[in-house]
């Protein structure tokens, strides 16, 4: 990988580090199920009548915009409403690498190696550690809520592998956006069914800007320049020569959540931070120092 797209990835992981401190600073004015649709109608719009659709069937197309859109950005705005701080909820979301390890052996028969066994039983412990700290920053709703966002994007990533076999190469923006206009409607009839029109309404009279860069942020950089860039590293290396870049995610997530929103972590939290850490290393990098041991061996 040249310097170029080592920045590319290092770009990628600040954006969706800071992703988190968007939506804490989004559902501090707005209900977060409105703040999910208006985030989806702003990244789709215009953007929908330029890039044409992805080429995957609509039953696929519309599945991936229920689990990677609707159920998790759902579960987790309304996870940081209800009391998950943005830095751990930066850390607890990544659990979705040991969903998608357990959906994707449940559903499409994957196969485990040594490092994806140790890697979420080591993780999970750190979960525990973390789960078990609710009260005070962080409430029990808001660190499961975030779980279920978890496990709704790791059912997601198992669609979209299901999805995409077989297909020709395509933008990943051109998926995003599309996948984004399949959220709108479910978006918006939940957050009139459970938030309610009053909701609507007072939303739109405290409309600020910090409200309106969090909705900027969230559509354009996070969404359509986050994924954008991502798809360019997939498209010119393997995925596991890019995915450890998704590691510094929560390490920029909870070091931007003490810089610019002073958040504070226990002692407890922290270590179940680094166990959780600790859990994703080995699971990404488990494989690859096996089979370094095994050439030197030979």
């Amino acid at each position: 990988m040249n310097r170029r797209d080592i920045g590319i990835g290092f770009i990628v992981a600040i954006l969706w580090g800071l992703n988190f401190i968007a939506i804490k600073m989004g559902v501090a004015n707005m209900p977060p199920l409105l703040l999910a649709t208006i985030r989806f109608v702003v990244l789709c719009i215009p953007a929908i009548f330029f890039l044409p659709r992805p080429p995957v069937d609509w039953r696929w197309l519309i599945a991936l915009g229920l689990t990677l859109n609707v159920g998790q950005f759902a579960f987790l705005f309304m996870g940081v409403k209800l009391g998950m701080p943005a830095g751990l909820s930066s850390l607890v979301h990544q659990s979705q690498a040991f969903f998608t390890l357990v959906i994707a052996a449940l559903l499409i028969g994957e196969r485990w190696h040594w490092n994806h066994v140790v890697g979420l039983m080591i993780a999970a412990v750190g979960m525990v550690v973390v789960g078990s700290q609710q009260g005070g920053s962080m409430t029990a709703a808001g660190f499961w809520l975030t779980l279920a966002a978890s496990a709704s994007w790791g059912t997601g990533n198992v669609i979209m592998r299901r999805a995409t076999q077989g297909v020709p190469p395509f933008s990943m923006v051109s998926l995003v956006v599309w996948a984004g206009a399949v959220a709108i409607f479910p978006l918006a009839f939940l957050s009139l069914c459970i938030e309610g029109l009053g909701a609507w309404q007072a939303a739109w009279h405290s409309v600020n800007w910090v409200t309106v860069v969090s909705v900027i942020y969230l559509a354009y950089f996070a969404s359509l320049g986050g994924y954008g860039l991502w798809g360019k590293l997939l498209s010119r290396y393997p995925a596991a020569v890019v995915s450890p870049f998704a590691l510094l995610v929560p390490i920029i997530g909870m070091s931007s959540a003490v810089l610019f929103l002073r958040e504070t972590f226990s002692l407890w939290q922290i270590m179940g931070a680094l166990l959780v850490m600790i859990g994703l290393v080995v699971n990404v990098f488990g494989g690859r120092l096996e089979k370094s041991i095994e050439k030197k061996q030979v």
